[in-house]
């Protein structure tokens, strides 16, 4: 029997503790869920570490969906994600998911009726949990933890953008880094440790450029652009997850005429987010996020043995 044949096999019941230790009521699922998480409100990399992770499993012909509360949607209840749908409908972050992966992505409040929902759908096959480190009511397989520089000397909110004291670290499986934060700073505890790259990839970019965005940390992109070789004219914030309106495109445009850019530039998630607004800003260069993990055959043999070893002692 191969690995995979294992993972499936094992039972699912008293797993459920190994996450919650009881104090939570958990809910597993008959597939292997592999959550994607933070401390902090956003801006560590989970989408684009979602995708790295669905590329891995797919290169070694796994089959996964991938599960989503789909924030910023204006609907509710589970839904399969429709590539061709707006962000109104599903959410930006899933739509530029299942976009990239060609994978199914599944959207819920409930993330367990969510991986239901799929199971019926799909059978049961590995769930990426998007954002599940504090969605505690679902099992989970195997908890990735995304950190970032910020998270070390972060408050708890209202006072800063931390979800969760540093120590919860403890419940985490693997640990990443991004954005070059130092294991010296948590409290890892002989945790796996995984770094990760992360970049854009600017293409077509207009002559000095409006460099616009809303993301949760917009800095950031600002500061990618000018390591790449781009200089904005003029940039622009808006708050992440922001769906655009006609009345943002005429103050975009006139930012444009104002600064005499050459264009615009964006990222993915922005782009979704503009919807039938795009054409309106042309010419535009929308670009991508890379995310590159160390050892990455290494790192997926190591999760996977995890997973195999915690579901045959379930």
């Amino acid at each position: 029997m191969n690995l995979l044949s294992r993972i499936y096999g094992a039972g699912v019941g008293a797993r459920n503790a190994l996450y919650d230790r009881g104090i939570l009521p958990c809910r597993a699922l008959q597939g292997p869920v592999i959550s994607v998480g933070n401390l902090s409100m956003g801006g560590s990399g989970k989408t684009p570490f979602i995708i790295l992770l669905g590329d891995l499993l797919a290169s070694r012909g796994i089959k996964f969906d991938v599960l989503s509360r789909g924030y910023g949607r204006q609907t509710r209840g589970v839904a399969l994600v429709d590539p061709g749908g707006s962000a109104r409908s599903f959410g930006d972050e899933p739509l530029l998911i299942t976009r990239r992966l060609g994978a199914p992505v599944i959207v819920g409040e409930d993330r367990y009726q969510a991986g239901i929902f799929a199971e019926t759908k799909l059978g049961p096959q590995f769930h990426l949990l998007d954002d599940g480190f504090q969605h505690r009511s679902l099992a989970r397989d195997f908890n990735i933890l995304l950190l970032t520089p910020e998270d070390a000397r972060d408050r708890l909110l209202p006072g800063g953008r931390l979800r969760e004291p540093l120590s919860s670290i403890r419940r985490a499986d693997s640990v990443v880094l991004t954005s070059g934060a130092s294991p010296d700073a948590f409290p890892l505890q002989e945790k796996l440790v995984w770094r990760v790259r992360r970049g854009i990839v600017p293409k077509a970019v207009p002559a000095q450029p409006v460099a616009f965005c809303g993301i949760a940390r917009p800095k950031s992109f600002f500061l990618q652009l000018r390591a790449a070789g781009i200089e904005p004219a003029a940039e622009a914030v808006f708050r992440d997850h922001h769906l655009y309106t006609e009345n943002d495109i005429r103050e975009l445009l006139q930012v444009r005429d104002n600064s005499e850019a050459g264009g615009f530039v964006t990222t993915e998630k922005d782009a979704i987010n503009l919807g039938g607004y795009f054409a309106a800003l042309e010419p535009m260069a929308v670009v991508p996020v890379k995310m590159e993990l160390a050892d990455a055959a290494n790192a997926l043999d190591t999760m996977l043995r995890h997973i195999e070893e915690r579901r045959r002692k379930a």
